[in-house]
């Protein structure tokens, strides 16, 4: 076990700009963002790109082929045109232990890292020398002269093989996040704090992924609660591959480009659409049943599938809640060069890596 100058979950570290970089089941996402001063829009996005990766490169959402990830990386890089050699990525929430633990508020932040190495036996179900861990300080305990602090870990390979793809691509890894935190930071921006009682609000993520669905529950601007389905796009993609005997690839771009034959809309995207709504229903009930919660106010839809055409306004009928298409670009200014009409297409997609990006300034 160690705490390294590699601030493994992005807690108690400094600002400073870097790639944020989202290495999915299916492709790597990767944005470049900007900090602007004196502006409406506190960010500018610089660069991003979308880059596939081979099937036999992830395995559910563990990295099986560095080298491939590596590579992929390094071809999302040369498409954007991205300068920076430092990177912040994220491993899944499931892949995470997340412990809030009442430390004394006298002792300084070395004094709490060594009392963690000798303690964290107590919270880590792994032996010690197998997990990355980090630390940083929440706030005030409930108890007087205490403060929560929170403890992240996970198995050191999950951290490690994203470090070894970024080296592969020629890059730093500053940051090795958790998903669900990364999210947390590009929806404060996406649903901001303005609106009256939003931040009050209890806000539904839908992250609909290549090969799973996982639902982030926000309060305050803070997630509450995750749970992760094996449901998502890949399912979709698959399906019309078979149908229309092509690659992988090509069959996503027809998705992507709402590009396909008219039947197909009544005889495979409705009946999807139908079983996304299914899955984020299903999961607001787990939520619901699990907390004291009893209803979201609002529902966001992010990841690969988001952007199929009216699934917002079907899961909102379904549902019978508020749900909208997630598109952290709306508070983010958008240079010239940059195709605003791809953006907003492949922006539910980026969420992640938008958050990701986001950990250089916050």
């Amino acid at each position: 076990m160690r705490i390294s100058d590699l601030k493994t979950f992005g807690l108690g570290r400094k600002p400073s700009p870097m790639l944020g970089i989202d290495v999915g089941s299916t492709a790597v996402k990767l944005v470049e963002l900007s900090q602007l001063s004196g502006e409406a829009a506190r960010y500018q996005i610089e660069r991003y790109a979308v880059e596939p990766l081979p099937p036999t490169a992830m395995s559910e959402k563990k990295i099986a082929d560095v080298e491939a990830v590596g590579q992929g990386i390094a071809r999302a890089v040369e498409r954007s045109g991205a300068k920076s050699s430092r990177a912040a990525v994220a491993i899944a929430g499931s892949a995470v232990i997340t412990k809030v633990i009442a430390m004394s508020s006298a002792l300084s932040e070395s004094e709490m890292e060594g009392q963690l190495q000798l303690d964290a036996d107590q919270y880590i179900p792994f032996p010690l020398e197998e997990v990355n861990i980090d630390f940083d300080v929440l706030g005030p305990s409930a108890s007087q002269g205490m403060v929560d602090v929170l403890l992240a870990a996970s198995r050191r390979e999950n951290v490690e093989d994203r470090v070894a793809a970024l080296d592969v691509a020629g890059l730093k890894a500053e940051i090795v996040d958790v998903e669900a935190y990364a999210i947390e930071n590009a929806c404060a921006l996406m649903l901001g704090s303005g609106a009256k009682g939003a931040s009050e609000q209890v806000v539904a993520v839908a992250d609909i992924g290549s090969m799973t669905t996982t639902l982030h529950v926000l309060h305050k601007g803070q997630v509450v609660y995750t749970r992760e389905q094996k449901f998502g796009a890949l399912q979709l993609i698959n399906e019309i591959q078979q149908r229309l005997g092509m690659p992988r690839d090509e069959a996503t771009a027809k998705v992507v480009a709402n590009d396909l034959p008219g039947g197909y809309q009544t005889e495979i995207i409705g009946p999807f659409k139908e079983a996304v709504a299914q899955q984020i229903g299903r999961a607001l009930q787990f939520f619901y049943s699990a907390t004291s919660y009893n209803q979201a106010d609002r529902i966001v839809l992010i990841g690969a599938a988001a952007s199929l055409p009216k699934l917002d306004r079907l899961v909102e009928e379904r549902l019978g809640i508020v749900s909208k298409v997630g598109n952290p670009f709306e508070q983010i200014a958008i240079p010239k060069n940059i195709p605003v009409a791809a953006l907003n297409r492949d922006a539910p997609a980026l969420v992640l890596a938008v958050g990701l990006a986001l950990r250089g300034f916050i």
